[in-house]
């Protein structure tokens, strides 16, 4: 494959688009959401979106601020295990409805749930920090940024 645009020129060449996304992050993180459920909702957006980056970078993030790797290790199955809490399992119902939003409706049930779980500040909260995961995907997919990952078998 040939190379695209690396990491460091798009950070070079687009300052503005990494400084307004850099600012949905502070409001997402100065936000009531807590870290736990923002790592959560970032990282589930990265495994539908097969973005390698985002997921290494935010399991990284959610181990260390205390996350166990067994929930990180089945998050892609939250509907039908009990170690995700009511607020988280509303809150990934939400992330994968955006995600997936030119696949799917984005029913009454689930906007309800979702209001009903973090109120409307909450919710837009929610939303705008999904807004933002979405978009750094787009970004490093399109231009196949690369987690740091050591190799392992044959080369």
């Amino acid at each position: 494959m040939l190379e695209r645009i690396s990491q460091t020129t798009f950070y070079k060449h687009c300052p503005n688009v990494v400084a307004q996304l850099s600012g949905l992050t502070e409001f997402a993180e100065s936000s009531p959401l807590t870290p736990s459920l923002l790592h959560l909702v970032r990282l589930r957006a990265s495994q539908i979106n097969r973005c390698g980056f985002c997921q290494k970078m935010h399991a990284d993030e959610a181990r260390r601020d205390g996350e166990t790797q067994d929930r990180l290790d089945v998050l892609a199955a939250w509907r039908e295990l009990s170690c995700f809490t009511a607020q988280e399992r509303a809150a990934l119902a939400w992330t994968e409805a955006l995600t997936l939003v030119c696949n799917s409706e984005i029913t009454e049930d689930i906007y309800q749930n979702t209001l009903e779980a973090f109120g409307q500040q909450g919710l837009l909260d929610l939303t705008m920090a999904i807004v933002q995961i979405n978009s750094w995907n787009r970004i490093s997919v399109s231009l196949c940024f690369k987690p740091d990952i050591e190799q392992r078998g044959e080369q």
